[in-house]
């Protein structure tokens, strides 16, 4: 039987500012927070497609520094549908992102960051996207920031 690492199951971030977190995610990226286990420390976990693909950790009572940034992680990706629809959505909330073609145009992406400076990377296959417009293509790649 072969071995796999399998695919992203979510990830964790560790905040000062626990609602305005979880009001990113809900508001500017249209999860949902839903159930999480009874755990010693405040948090919530924010659902996507019926799986908590993000946890959230409160650390404000804590003596814990802060994080001023996502660390050595430079971003987290979501497979996505619906472009055009979260750019209009993202637009209409005043929130800076970056769009772009991946050169060869099979893929099309959005970068936006979090609160804590969480960088976060919408991935949409070209082909789903239908009538969409597409971002212009560009060469220089937003893992060179």
């Amino acid at each position: 039987m072969g071995m796999s690492v399998g695919v992203l199951d979510h990830f964790n971030i560790r905040t000062r500012n626990l609602t305005a977190t979880v009001r990113f995610y809900e508001d500017i990226l249209g999860l949902e927070k839903g159930a999480r286990p009874n755990f010693a420390f405040p948090g919530a976990w924010m659902y996507s497609e019926g799986k908590a693909v993000v946890h959230l950790v409160d650390i404000s009572a804590t003596d814990e520094a802060q994080k001023p940034d996502s660390g050595v992680v430079h971003h987290v990706a979501f497979a996505s549908h619906g472009f055009a629809g979260m750019r209009q959505r993202l637009q209409s909330k005043g929130m800076e992102f970056d769009s772009r073609q991946v050169p060869g145009g099979d893929l099309w992406q959005i970068f936006v960051n979090d609160p804590n400076g969480v960088m976060i990377e919408l991935n949409y296959e070209a082909a789903k996207e239908g009538g969409s417009a597409a971002p212009a293509e560009r060469r220089d790649d937003v893992g060179a920031r």
